[in-house]
């Protein structure tokens, strides 16, 4: 084999390293995005089960955490979908995504 030719292997073989890096890095990256979106869902739901509970409050304040969740919601089923995960069942069974919520999703204020 030539100098040449082992020379353009060895760097097709960094590059194939370079490349696997990379996607490894955009994984992790992505993973760590769509647990804190998870995280920012759980917490709004959370926050409207409690207000909810405890029968106090107005009705601006209950207005203001629909809003949070359902924008949680929205963004969490973006970055899932951009993850190739499009089936979103378990995710409202799990987190308690109530259709009050689910009605509200993308929906744009003026």
């Amino acid at each position: 084999m030539s100098h040449d030719l082992a020379d353009r292997i060895a760097a097709l073989r960094n590059l194939g390293s370079a490349f696997d890096l990379l996607k490894t890095e955009l994984v992790a990256e992505s993973a760590s995005s769509l647990g804190h979106h998870g995280r920012q869902v759980e917490a709004a739901m959370n926050a409207l089960r409690a207000f909810d509970a405890a029968g106090q409050g107005s009705a601006g304040e209950r207005e203001a955490l629909l809003k949070r969740a359902s924008k949680a919601v929205w963004s969490y089923f973006v970055q899932r979908e951009m993850c190739g995960m499009r089936d979103h069942r378990w995710v409202i069974k799990d987190y308690g995504i109530t259709n009050e919520v689910m009605f509200r999703l993308g929906a744009i204020e003026r």
